[in-house]
């Protein structure tokens, strides 16, 4: 299926590693001209290295390093991204980080770090790119959230913060509709690759993680982060004209959510 991204403009935050690269090699293998950005300048340029090697098209690669819990570093961004391609019709919220334990145990400046570090940038995302897809006649946004914003489980700050995005993603949705922006949410479940949180706890505790996978993974295994960025490409394309203000869950079956 043609998912009709040919020369679209995307911008996907924390997009050096995990979801997000994974985000912009299905929106790039669209035909997509993609942005990428991350604090850190090594991992960055191997990403960036990596999708045009994948793309064969340098041009649609674009690789800008940015400190996106700071607001000034979002507009930074937006500047850049705008002057280079001229325009923005996808915006995918996929920057993440929360830390803490138990409501005793969960500092102020936990909590504090995990809206600077998740929800404000999406909501500051978001903003600066709404004026450019109006201009272009519309967009679509994609948050990267989680099952634990739909269900309990997980970390007491990750819960609130994915849950937060889930329903900021509903509120633009029906905001924006008539801007012809769709607004969509993304739920993932347990994924796994290479260096993250998952592969590192399966190196540390292989038979904890073998029983974790029996026990709670229907399929069997971990997902794949290429499973959530064909989600993401396909719920910022045409072909989800009627698809706004859902959150679509991809987990294998993982969640115990009816909704």
């Amino acid at each position: 299926m043609d998912l009709e991204l040919h020369d679209k403009v995307a911008l996907i935050t924390g997009s050096s590693r995990g979801l997000g690269l994974a985000s912009a090699r299905s929106l790039v293998a669209e035909g997509c001209r993609v942005c990428i950005c991350a604090r850190g300048e090594e991992q960055l340029d191997k990403a960036a290295r990596e999708l045009r090697a994948t793309v064969g098209r340098p041009e649609a690669v674009l690789a800008l390093r940015a400190d996106l819990t700071d607001p000034a570093g979002i507009e930074d961004l937006l500047v850049r991204l705008l002057a280079h391609y001229g325009g923005l019709d996808i915006l995918v919220n996929n920057l993440g980080l929360a830390r803490g334990a138990g409501i005793l145990d969960t500092t102020d400046a936990e909590w504090q770090e995990a809206f600077d570090s998740t929800l404000y940038p999406a909501i500051r995302a978001s903003r600066l790119a709404v004026p450019s897809m109006r201009a272009r006649g519309g967009g679509a946004i994609v948050m990267i959230a989680s099952i634990y914003g739909r269900e309990s489980g997980g970390r007491m700050t990750y819960n609130a913060v994915k849950a937060a995005e889930i329903s900021l993603a509903k509120s633009m949705a029906q905001q924006l509709a008539r801007d012809n922006i769709r607004v969509n949410s993304v739920a993932p479940g347990s994924i796994s690759f290479p260096g993250g949180s998952w592969w590192k706890r399966q190196q540390a505790d292989p038979d904890g993680i073998a029983e974790f996978v029996r026990r709670e993974l229907p399929f069997g295994r971990f997902g794949r982060p290429e499973e959530v960025g064909n989600a993401v490409a396909f719920l910022a394309s045409p072909r989800a004209s009627w698809i706004s203000g859902a959150s679509l869950t991809v987990d294998g079956c993982q969640s115990r959510s009816l909704f």
